[in-house]
């Protein structure tokens, strides 16, 4: 008979219970330990807490602005939506990504917006326009409609634009990539 493997396995449950028992007292003892010089991080002002609303807003504001240009608007006054157009199912595919797209990043830019108290204010009544949005990436796609939900896209595009400059954060078109559309990047708000 052999005595070897119990043996191991006290062992190996021994190291166990110590190594329990001395990872939490060093990581105690670490957290007590004053800091080597490093600063104490401070909370950021209100004052630098709008400024990045702020350009958090025209960031993703430009995305939705230069998607919506680029695969929406572009495409409607260039009468690639129409019937007979050549490309007219990629057109409506890119549209439909670029709608989906666009409505993501103007919902971003609203809720970035309530960090600064004017662009705040200047962006309640653009919301219900941004809500609207919504139905339209599926029309889009389909075809439905398609020069109708290229003008409200637009449309809804000028009224963020003209808030965000209203507000000192001027929005200028961002064409994303079209994998950035298609993964649905632009960070988050």
């Amino acid at each position: 008979m052999t005595t070897g493997i119990p043996i191991r396995r006290a062992c190996v449950v021994l190291l166990l219970a110590v190594a329990l028992l001395v990872v939490p007292l060093s990581a105690g003892h670490a957290a007590t330990a004053p800091s080597s010089g490093a600063p104490n991080p401070s909370p950021t002002s209100t004052v630098e807490k709008q400024k990045l609303a702020k350009t958090r807003f025209v960031a993703n504001a430009g995305l939705a602005a230069g998607a919506t240009y680029q695969w929406i608007v572009k495409p409607a006054k260039a009468g690639k939506f129409k019937k007979g157009a050549h490309g007219r199912t990629i057109t409506f595919i890119k549209a439909g990504l670029a709608g989906a797209f666009a409505y993501n990043r103007l919902k971003a830019a609203s809720v970035n917006a309530k960090g600064d108290p004017t662009l705040s204010k200047l962006m309640v009544p653009v919301n219900a326009s941004i809500a609207s949005l919504k139905a339209l990436p599926a029309k889009l796609r389909s075809g439905d409609g398609a020069e109708a939900a290229a003008k409200s896209y637009d449309d809804v595009i000028n009224k963020v634009k003209d808030a965000g400059k209203s507000a000192g954060a001027d929005v200028t078109n961002k064409v994303p990539s079209l994998s950035e559309l298609k993964s649905g990047a632009g960070g988050g708000p």
